[in-house]
Formats: structure tokens, C-alpha cells, sequence
């Protein structure tokens, strides 16, 4: 299986092949979707909610998502793995911003980061990506800053508010990223994002003119019934698959039909001593 490199994606948007990428959390999910054929998972800070239970991705930290992408990468022979940068793990500072991307790609075996933000994100974009760290980067609604937003919702309906995120997409390809993700914006908008940049878009509820598509694992294979955002398409029930499953296995152990004989080890020695025994008494 050929791995895709950073390089591929800007060769891919050249050549108008679409890029396929998703969310992983753990080496099982990792090794599925990758066998897939996706060219990048994002080991994405989603964790915190759709893994963790958290109402926002905020409460993640970077051990946690070390851990996450560690087991990702080493599942992840084809696909590019990018790690998703926690919140206030490069907002503080420019040189802690450093630290905690390069020990995504030391210590974690991903190889690339994202982060979240446009015009006061450029300067850190740079500095990453002339030390060797790429940078995928996120416009648009942006969870981290879900509470300044005030929930989940669409961005860039007004003018000025489009045009922002427009100068900020052109000022974080400028500073080096490699793609960018552009997530809940109106689809006129992601197009004309996506003809103004020479890198790829990456959408996800940003209609089909980007040059990529994400999506969420869980949202996708249906893990939770009551999740179903608008920009996702529903491709299995998983959750209902599980549920049904475990309730044949609970069914089955109570009825005494599980365990059989064939799921059973036998030492003849031993059953020959439990005889005698059992003659004895």
C-alpha cells in the first residue's frame, strides 16, 4: 500500500482527484478505514465528544491525544495521520505552541498537525512549517471556540464575515499550510475559497466544490442514534448493530446457550481425576 504524503494532496487538487479523509481515535477504527483506501485520518479532538462524552471537544488534553494518535498511527499504513491540536495547546504561547506540535509528530507518530484559526494563527503556521512541522489548517466553524460562537452553527452568512474567512484562508496558505479545513461555511463560499488557493480544501458541511471531504466516524456509521448532523450522510447503523449483539450475548448467557462445549478447553486428566472424585464421595 503506498503512503500519502503531504505533497500528494497538492498534487491530488492539481490533478482534480478528491481527497477522502476521516476521523479515528484508536488502532481498530484506524486500521478499518485505512484499509478503506481514505488518503488522511484526523485523529481528531471530536474525541472529546464522541469518544470521551464531553458536550464540547474543550475538556481534551495533549496526553490524551497522544495517546489517541499513537494508536492510530501504528495502525495507519496508507493514510496520512494528522493529529488535531487541543485547545490552549498552542494558544498560549508561540514556544509551547512547538513543543506540543512537535511531540505529535516525535512522540506520536503522526505527520502533520492541525489547528484551528485564521489571521493570528498565521505567524504560528509559519514558524511550524519552516521547522519541518506541516500544518493542516481550520477555518470556519471552529469548536474551539464554540462558546464565542455561541453553539454549533454556520459561518460566514454575512458579507464581511465571508470575506474574512476568505483573507484568513489566503493569509494561512501564504504562511504554509498544506490544506485547510473549512467546516460549516456556506457551499458559495467553500467554492470560492476553494478557487482561490492553490492548496486543497477540506469540507465537511461545506458543499461539494472543496476539494476533499471529512467526516466524523461516528456520525457516518451511525453510533449514536440521536446524533445525525445535517452535513453527514448515515452509511450503516452501527450502533444498532452493537446494541442488538450484546442483547443476543446477555439472552443467551441468562438461557444457559452460552457457553457451548465448542467454546470450552477440556484436559482429559483432569475430567478422568473429577470422575474418580466424584465415584469416591
Amino acid at each position: 500500500m503506498k503512503s500519502i504524503r503531504i505533497t500528494d494532496f497538492t498534487a491530488k487538487k492539481q490533478r482534480g482527484e478528491k481527497l477522502v479523509l476521516i476521523t479515528a481515535y484508536d488502532y481498530p477504527t484506524a486500521f478499518y478505514v485505512d484499509a478503506a483506501g481514505v488518503d488522511g485520518i484526523l485523529v481528531g479532538d471530536t474525541l472529546g465528544m464522541v469518544v470521551l462524552g464531553h458536550e464540547t471537544t474543550l475538556p481534551v488534553t495533549m496526553e490524551q491525544m497522544l495517546d489517541r494518535t499513537a494508536a492510530v498511527a501504528r495502525a495507519a499504513k496508507g493514510a496520512l495521520v494528522i493529529a488535531d491540536m487541543p485547545f490552549l495547546s498552542y494558544q498560549v504561547n508561540d514556544d509551547e505552541a512547538v513543543r506540543n506540535a512537535g511531540r505529535f509528530l516525535k512522540e506520536a507518530g503522526a505527520r502533520a498537525v492541525k489547528l484551528e484559526g485564521g489571521h493570528r494563527m498565521a505567524p504560528l503556521v509559519r514558524r511550524l512549517t519552516e521547522i519541518g512541522i506541516p500544518v493542516m489548517g481550520h477555518l470556519g466553524m471552529t469548536p474551539q471556540s464554540v462558546h464565542q460562537f455561541g453553539g454549533f452553527r454556520l459561518q460566514g452568512r454575512e458579507r464581511a464575515e465571508s470575506e474574512q474567512i476568505l483573507a484568513d484562508a489566503l493569509e494561512l496558505e501564504a504562511a504554509g499550510a498544506f490544506a485547510l479545513v473549512l467546516e460549516l461555511v456556506p457551499a458559495e463560499l467553500a467554492a470560492t475559497i476553494t478557487n482561490s488557493l492553490h492548496i486543497p480544501t477540506i469540507g465537511i458541511g461545506a458543499g461539494p466544490a472543496c476539494d476533499g471531504e471529512i467526516q466524523v466516524f461516528h456520525d457516518m456509521l451511525g453510533l449514536f442514534e440521536w446524533l445525525k448532523p445535517r452535513h453527514a450522510k448515515r452509511y450503516a447503523e452501527v450502533g444498532k448493530l452493537i446494541q442488538r449483539a450484546v442483547a443476543q450475548y446477555v439472552a443467551e448467557v441468562r438461557a444457559g446457550d452460552f457457553p457451548t462445549d465448542e467454546n470450552c478447553f477440556h484436559v482429559p486428566e483432569l475430567a478422568e481425576r473429577t470422575k474418580v472424585d466424584m465415584e469416591s464421595r
